[in-house]
């Protein structure tokens, strides 16, 4: 009788450790197994518990071992790294895979299904795209500048500027480097083009996700904002609470406590960091379109209050905070932005 109960799998891209174990932590059996052995080791062996770190490819295989009938375990790898004793290997990988598994505060991460990564694909495409057209404009500015062309900081203004500078070209610049200036622009122009398309192929997608829908009626929560909270967190309901959520993406305080004494100091910064970004950008959006009608809503309303005796940046991350707990509520009562009942 087979008494293994889990495999704890170190993946890799080509050569996987596998260790197998029963109910009580026992090792069994260790193996090292090519991509297309581990598969079929998959798809011979009996229902048991896959844990895996949650790194590249494992969403994949997590989906891979459970359409064998297996459960498939992700675990966070930082909170995995402290039970790899001595030396790292891959030994040691999937000894402290089977000793993670089992310790009570650690919880898993669900796997993503394909409809999810196409989304995170998506934007980490678009924010790729978003980097170079960035390097590009600050490097033709700095160009220009050289010779005494100013152009203001925005992306919207390099490309025509240099529409006019090289239908006018000044005496300044050279033939050499007018046809490099050409060439960057239509690059520029050629990456806000694939950010657009990109954009789009996220609505399309966007529209097939009722979550997405609820979470577009929150202020200061957008497209993009939307489908990463989809593709990045999930179900949003399996937190507990919506502390737990925004806990999860790094925006509640960090503590320091002991005995008697209560610390809290600034945020934790933990979880991922571009959907921080992208809820603390919509947070600062919403509270300066608050500022510019003469009665906002109860949210804005709240988080101006909070500005007025602090400061601009506290109200906009507590605002961010209050976004990911509005958007935790939206997705656990099945219901949309109210407005009345927001702060």
């Amino acid at each position: 009788m087979n008494e293994t109960t889990t495999i704890a799998v170190d993946l890799a891209k080509n050569v996987f450790e596998v260790l197998s174990a029963d109910a009580n932590r026992r090792i069994l059996e260790r193996r090292r197994l090519t991509r297309g052995k581990f598969l079929e080791f998959l798809a011979r062996h009996e229902p048991v518990e896959v844990v895996m770190e949650a790194c590249g490819s494992a969403h994949f295989w997590g989906r891979t071992a459970r359409s064998f009938g297996h459960q498939p375990i992700l675990l966070p790898p930082a909170q995995v790294k402290p039970y790899v004793l001595r030396n790292k290997t891959d030994r040691t990988d999937t000894t402290g895979l089977l000793e993670a598994r089992h310790r009570p505060d650690i919880r898993e991460i669900p796997v993503k299904t394909e409809h999810q990564q196409t989304l995170m694909a998506l934007h980490r495409l678009r924010q790729g795209w978003v980097a170079t057209r960035t390097s590009r404009i600050s490097a033709v500015r700095g160009i220009l500048r050289e010779f005494g062309i100013v152009v203001p900081q925005g992306a919207r203004f390099l490309a025509p500027r240099l529409a006019y500078l090289l239908g006018d070209p000044p005496r300044e610049l050279g033939q050499p480097l007018l046809q490099v200036l050409a060439e960057a622009r239509e690059e520029i122009l050629e990456l806000e083009r694939k950010i657009r398309e990109t954009e789009r192929q996220l609505k399309a997608l966007a529209a097939q996700a009722e979550l997405v829908e609820r979470l577009l009626t929150i202020p200061g929560i957008g497209l993009l904002t939307a489908t990463a909270l989809v593709a990045y967190v999930g179900e949003l309901s399996r937190f507990p609470s919506s502390r737990h959520l925004a806990s999860f993406l790094g925006l509640t305080p960090r503590e320091y406590s002991s005995a008697g004494t209560r610390r809290l100091g600034r945020i934790t910064k933990r979880g991922n960091r571009y959907l921080r970004m992208l809820l603390i950008h919509g947070a600062r959006a919403a509270l300066l379109a608050g500022k510019r009608v003469e009665n906002p809503d109860r949210l804005r309303a709240w988080a101006l209050a909070l500005e007025a005796r602090s400061h601009h940046n506290q109200a906009t991350v507590a605002l961010a905070n209050k976004l990911a707990r509005i958007a935790w509520a939206l997705a656990t009562h099945q219901t949309v932005y109210q407005p009345e009942r927001a702060a």
